[in-house]
């Protein structure tokens, strides 16, 4: 039988010296017993997953509001194929699989409704109250606002789990500091393989689901060179393929060309740099896990191209404003009269937090079809309240 213990010492058999073990955790903020039989990170993936916050994002927004079509992508489904990029990059590096796990399941929790209006909008409206991102509210959900224990608030997760939620970095995601975590310093390599598999996933993921819904042609993405090289290989190999199964294929090579990617060049950069220890990991300046150049370079257009024609599409524009409108206005009625809100959301915590961050949590939280039905609540003189 393979208790906690036994696994504690296989991770230093099986795991690279620079990957983070298990037992070497800087702990939890409430003391607490571990389990028998499960790591500290295995223990923290299965609170995240089974949390109120993670059930949410089945209806929040990644690109396409969730009443646009069934098979778009929400922040659950694109949450899950983040996990699933992370743990194949960290089980090549020889990494601690189960952490990747956990950051990766946790990194969005802390999205608003309707994407990155939504936080847009809450961003805006806290101006001078204390702001707002998602990286610091998914610490906030997982340090507070879960109410499920009844020794403490939130999940009590691990140290190098709520490291990695509040240092996730992407272009669309710029972390800043957050007590206890050292502004100084580089996260984890798990947390760093989290932060490029969202990259990844985004991506490509964006652009099937932009393709399926017809806001991009696959035409123009001819002029891409990375798409154009992956298109003419599986139209040689495949000439007769439906365009729907050739466009998963190509999306999937894609997918598999930047792995393969990350993980070369990774392997490269910690040989070069003789990373030999997470300590070597802490103290390096610059992030370690990463694209090769040349990757990089190739990446770039496909990017462009899904900035201008997709994430700028009229259609989406017309969304992303719309939800923006939503939650400010949701957001000014709730701080104009604060008793609008369920009595238990607000009386305890308003002395201590002040109303706007009161707010700005219970907003936050809403999955996409929940501000939308507390909009038609407000604003439309017909629907019971």
């Amino acid at each position: 039988m393979l208790t906690r213990k036994e696994a504690e010492k296989q991770e230093y058999l099986t795991l690279a010296p620079y990957a983070i073990k298990s037992k070497e955790t800087r702990g939890r903020i409430h003391k607490e017993k571990e389990h028998g039989y499960r790591s500290v990170y295995q223990r923290d993936k299965d609170r995240i997953i089974y949390s109120t916050a993670f059930r949410r994002l089945e209806y929040k927004t990644q690109v396409f509001v969730n009443h646009e079509g069934d098979h778009y992508r929400t922040r659950l489904t694109h949450t899950l194929e983040v996990t699933q990029i992370g743990k194949t990059i960290a089980k090549a590096l020889r990494l601690n699989n189960e952490l990747v796990e956990a950051v990766a399941l946790a990194h969005d929790l802390g999205h608003t409704p309707f994407g990155h209006s939504g936080e847009d909008a809450l961003k805006s409206l806290m101006t001078g109250h204390g702001g707002f991102d998602h990286n610091s509210h998914g610490l906030r959900v997982v340090d507070f606002l879960e109410k499920i224990y009844p020794d403490f608030p939130g999940l009590n997760l691990t140290h190098e789990v709520r490291e990695g939620i509040i240092k996730h970095s992407t272009p669309f995601d710029k972390p800043r500091p957050y007590i206890p975590f050292e502004s100084k310093g580089s996260p984890s390599l798990e947390a760093q393989v989290v932060n490029i598999a969202d990259e990844i996933a985004y991506d490509n993921h964006d652009l099937d689901d932009g393709l399926t819904s017809g806001l991009i042609n696959e035409d123009a993405l001819d002029n891409i060179p990375l798409w154009k090289g992956i298109c003419n290989i599986i139209k040689k190999n495949y000439p007769k393929m439906p365009k729907k199964i050739r466009k998963s294929q190509i999306i999937r090579a894609l997918i598999d060309m930047q792995v393969t990617d990350i993980l070369k060049n990774t392997e490269a950069r910690l040989k070069k740099f003789k990373i030999k220890s997470f300590k070597d990991v802490k103290n390096f300046p610059e992030k370690i896990v990463a694209f090769s150049g040349e990757m990089d370079n190739s990446r770039k257009p496909l990017r462009e191209f899904l900035m201008k024609n997709l994430y700028h599409h009229y259609r989406v524009v017309r969304m992303s404003k719309k939800a923006y409108r939503f939650i400010q206005d949701l957001f000014e009625v709730y701080v104009d009269n604060i008793e609008q809100l369920p009595s238990a959301q607000a009386a305890a915590r308003l002395k201590k937090e002040g109303k706007h961050r009161v707010v700005c949590d219970y907003i936050a939280g809403m999955t996409d079809r929940y501000a939308l039905d507390e909009y038609k609540k407000f604003f439309d003189p017909y629907k019971k309240v």
